[in-house]
């Protein structure tokens, strides 16, 4: 019915824009034949294709749009300067609300007010977007050019109906841990003890050398695992005395880069860590070959429904892990206000009208149900408020995830618009893979959206983060490399005064302004 109102209000904005004689802001569809809109997906290793399974079915039948995705082949930040340069955007973008592009894209008027065109063509996206985002995002010019996925405010942290967790997590592999006697990890010593015990234990893994620490790609801004994963687990803080604080040289952080480079020179830091993209590390995640790792939960969810349905007890679980030398309790981040990724519609979309409908059908419960479910009666129904999976579908989840994904689609696999706040109030709670893992968080995960850090491409600010993060990404696995402490001290000597000549105090001054803006903008002051 909520569909069927806003299809009559959207009628009556048309018939209004035509009394008035106001030209269309483009040439547009005629609302009936079904159109194909190209998607770029600005992530390496998105692939998941539009087309033979129910959920993409079903949304082109209620929107008429087909999807023909892209992403980048190599280089994410190359691909995408390479589109702008050209003029080339494609219909739709989603890039990470950090991205530096964006403010470019927005700058040089590639991309609709998103606002503009719900206001000619579609009502309902004002029903299906929320006020605060959209207040979040609104530019000087009152347009708002993009639209966040798993956005949370500080005030969805303090709802009682709700939990959220973070994806950021300690994990180790179930049954090696148990096996070593389930040692504590949280300090450095019982870090190195419990890794020689795991290696010396189990050498292998079904054949396989075991890799005794696994981590998150290494790029050239460094790798999550060993820098602000690390940082979260250790509560380093954002800021000192109203001022943003550089995390990166925290004698915390420091002590335990040593302790990793400990390990690296007694062989336990292996190889593959350093070199391998996420198609290697998918493939030894789902071997189990990892032994602890800081990582994204939701990042290996598919590889750990395979490895506990082949055996519980080797799939991962996570555990309480580095912590300070105080032994404070990890400050492990939820997704903030500004969202994961966001999505804008570029000025080149050859249909706007079917575009902004498509962004609301999603943003809508409609849409998000959909996404994150499938189709209610054939892959689930609702019980008390809460859906409940098919037990076929919940066999298929668990033995051949890529076959859920092919036949069925749901869960988040399109998660460019995902509602996370939404979801939660009928998301199942019965994944015994994954639960544990995102349970656990629950006591650590807060809101830290006050430090999150936009620079405007082409600034000073830019530039300087640029040197900054690629004298991090060139000495990170140098310092976790150095065959001798002497040698990870003379390192750690020319990384600090590296950073600090490539203008790290315009940077942290920066910083500390966009803070105390989004302090007051958030009401946190």
């Amino acid at each position: 019915m909520k569909r069927s109102f806003c299809i009559l209000s959207c009628l009556a904005l048309v018939l209004a824009g035509c009394a008035d004689s106001a030209p269309p802001a483009e040439p547009v569809s005629d609302g009936a034949e079904t159109v194909t809109l190209d998607w770029y997906v600005n992530f390496s290793w998105y692939d998941t294709p539009w087309g033979g399974n129910a959920v993409s079915s079903a949304i082109t039948e209620e929107t008429g749009v087909n999807i023909r995705f892209t992403s980048p082949d190599g280089n994410e930040s190359e691909t995408l300067d390479a589109l702008i340069a050209g003029g080339n955007l494609p219909d739709l973008v989603t890039l990470g609300w950090w991205e530096p592009q964006l403010s470019e894209i927005i700058g040089q008027d590639m991309a609709y007010p998103l606002n503009e065109l719900a206001d000619q063509y579609d009502a309902c996206f004002w029903e299906a977007a929320d006020k605060q985002r959209l207040a979040w995002y609104t530019q000087p010019d009152g347009g708002v050019y993009c639209y966040p996925n798993s956005s949370y405010t500080p005030a969805d942290y303090e709802a009682e109906d709700i939990r959220i967790g973070s994806n950021q997590t300690f994990l180790v592999r179930r049954d090696i841990y148990e096996a070593i006697g389930s040692p504590d990890m949280t300090t450095p010593e019982g870090f190195v003890d419990a890794v020689r015990a795991a290696a010396k234990q189990f050498p292998t893994v079904d054949g396989r050398p075991l890799i005794p620490i696994g981590a998150h790609e290494f790029t050239g801004r460094g790798c999550d695992s060993f820098d602000i994963f690390l940082m979260n687990f250790l509560a380093i803080p954002y800021e000192k005395d109203g001022l943003f604080y550089d995390r990166y040289t925290d004698p915390e952080y420091k002590r335990w880069l040593s302790m990793f480079r400990q390990l690296g020179e007694e062989g336990l830091l292996a190889n593959d860590i350093f070199i391998d993209k996420r198609v290697q590390m998918e493939e030894k995640l789902s071997q189990g070959r990892y032994f602890c790792m800081l990582y994204q939960r939701t990042d290996l969810a598919e590889q750990q429904r395979s490895l506990y349905e082949k055996d519980p007890g080797s799939a991962y679980i996570a555990i309480d892990g580095p912590r300070n030398a105080d032994g404070d309790p990890h400050t492990l981040p939820g997704t903030s206000i500004n969202g994961w990724t966001v999505t804008l519609i570029s000025r080149n979309c050859r249909y706007p009208d079917r575009a902004i409908r498509l962004l609301s059908f999603l943003m809508g419960e409609e849409g998000q149900k959909l996404v994150l479910l499938g189709i209610e009666g054939e892959h689930y129904h609702m019980v008390n408020g809460r859906a409940e999976l098919t037990e076929e579908v919940k066999r298929l989840m668990r033995e051949d995830y890529p076959a859920y994904v092919a036949r069925v689609g749901a869960n988040d696999s399109y998660w460019m618009l995902q509602d996370n706040r939404m979801q939660a109030a009928w998301k199942p709670l019965d994944d015994p893979a994954l639960l544990q893992m995102e349970e656990w968080t629950y006591p650590y995960t807060c809101y830290t959206g006050q430090y999150d850090i936009f620079y405007v491409s082409g600034s000073q600010e830019d530039a300087a983060d640029r040197r900054i993060a690629a004298i991090h990404g060139e000495m990170l696995p140098q310092l976790l490399l150095a065959p001798s402490q002497e040698a990870f001290e003379e390192l750690w000597e020319q990384y600090v005064s590296r950073r600090e000549e490539a203008g790290l105090s315009l940077l942290l001054e920066e910083c500390t302004r966009q803070m105390n803006e989004a302090k007051t903008r958030l009401n946190l002051l």
